[in-house]
């Protein structure tokens, strides 16, 4: 017989204070969970988010009736995060977090906790505990794996790169806070087998599951007429597109030259971030380039199902690659550049091409353009593939399995 589950999730950003793929995706376990009648805690820090945005968030996004969001923010402000930060203590928030966590809860599900919480948090609480590796925080202080802002790390020198990314070192690295903490969390899960064996081989003494994300129709709420009014995807020309933050390593940068001299398709660029303006200066004067600003999900889709296909071209080594799943949701192919978790996406579908450099990169748009059933036949082997592997009911299967692995006592109630 099953029954409700009671869980709690912790992580430092949460729709709408966030910033990119990870609060999006705890956003979507969260209200998928929920909408099959689990009873969800958020705990997320307001605080971080007007730290690093220095304005408020726009609203735009809902959640279940089952889902209790605690926006913890302190006093302190700014200094609430950057303590936690230095020290791996979550100093200012420890009475709100204990109130919370005193509760019983059957799951424990930690995020990306770097401002949240800390290490440290990872000894609160009773119950199951799992911990998605969101990016490479537990092995890497800049949390990117990106060394020097330049190349992906192959041998770390975490200090003096701590400082060209003008970030402070974090004293608490140079104990052995995270391994201690770590003892309390009974599975890692790493949506990559890229980033399982990665954190692997960087000596993470820890049960690691793969388990891949997943896309689901739990997004931002805007008014579809009003989205109509005010952008037609509608082209004469067509188009490859790009959707994500705008950050030197997502490389939009190498996308611009090849598109300048390419005037048979136009580079479609959905997204803000810090590099935009760099970008802008790049592409400026060039009739074929368009930057469309922020779009919500529902202004997303159009974007994607007419679109030749989706770019990836980041130069560090992307976890997962949300974007590629979105886009396959919409029978649309992707061409991934080869590192990270992203070429296993493409692996596992036969839904694009995977490519090392960009002298690569034309020719696979070129083809793309010249073979209409070409485009057809890759779209239609992504969605498929999506289906097969991707949607909410595979990875939640996987959960549960997992929590009934880890625990005998809540096996009895889950669904089968």
């Amino acid at each position: 017989m099953t029954r409700s589950l009671r869980i709690c999730m912790i992580t430092t950003f949460y729709p709408p204070y966030n910033f990119g793929g990870d609060g999006i995706f705890v956003h979507r376990l969260a209200n998928e969970l929920a909408e099959r009648g689990h009873v969800i805690d958020i705990i997320h820090c307001q605080d971080s988010y007007r730290m690093l945005a220095r304005t408020e968030p726009e609203a735009g996004y809902h959640d279940h009736a089952n889902i209790t969001v605690h926006g913890l923010k302190s006093p302190a402000g700014p200094l609430s995060p950057l303590a936690t930060q230095q020290t791996g203590h979550h100093l200012f928030k420890r009475p709100r977090f204990r109130q919370i966590l005193e509760q019983a809860f059957d799951v424990i599900h930690y995020h990306n906790i770097s401002l949240v919480g800390g290490p440290k948090i990872l000894q609160y609480g009773r119950g199951v505990k799992l911990y998605t590796l969101h990016e490479y925080w537990l092995i890497c202080p800049t949390h990117a794996h990106f060394k020097f802002n330049r190349a992906v790390c192959v041998q770390p020198q975490c200090l003096a790169c701590c400082l060209i990314h003008k970030r402070p070192p974090q004293l608490w690295r140079y104990g052995n806070l995270r391994d201690a903490a770590l003892r309390h969390v009974d599975s890692l899960i790493a949506p990559s087998r890229f980033s399982q064996e990665l954190h692997r081989r960087m000596n993470i003494n820890a049960n690691i599951v793969h388990i891949p994300h997943f896309s689901s129709r739990f997004e931002s709420q805007v008014n579809r007429d009003a989205v109509k009014a005010t952008f037609n995807p509608a082209a004469s020309t067509p188009y490859f597109l790009f959707v994500g933050r705008l950050e030197k390593l997502k490389g939009v940068q190498t996308l611009i030259p090849i598109f300048r001299r390419y005037p048979a398709a136009q580079l479609w660029i959905a997204g803000r971030g810090t590099y935009e303006a760099k970008l802008r200066d790049l592409a400026a004067g060039s009739d074929n380039i368009r930057f469309l600003g922020y779009q919500s999900p529902y202004q997303l889709r159009p974007l994607y199902q007419q679109a030749v296909a989706v770019l990836v071209p980041s130069i560090w080594e992307e976890v997962f690659g949300q974007v590629i799943l979105e886009s396959f949701q919409n029978g649309t192919p992707a061409i991934v550049r080869n590192l990270g978790g992203m070429p296993e996406l493409i692996e596992e579908s036969g839904g694009g091409f995977i490519y090392e450099s960009e002298a690569e990169l034309t020719p696979m748009i070129s083809r793309l353009l010249r073979e209409p059933g070409l485009r057809q036949r890759l779209g239609q082997s992504a969605y498929q593939a999506y289906c097969e592997k991707w949607t909410v009911e595979v990875h939640l299967t996987r959960y549960f399995e997992l929590i009934n692995q880890l625990s005998p006592k809540l096996a009895q109630h889950l669904p089968r």
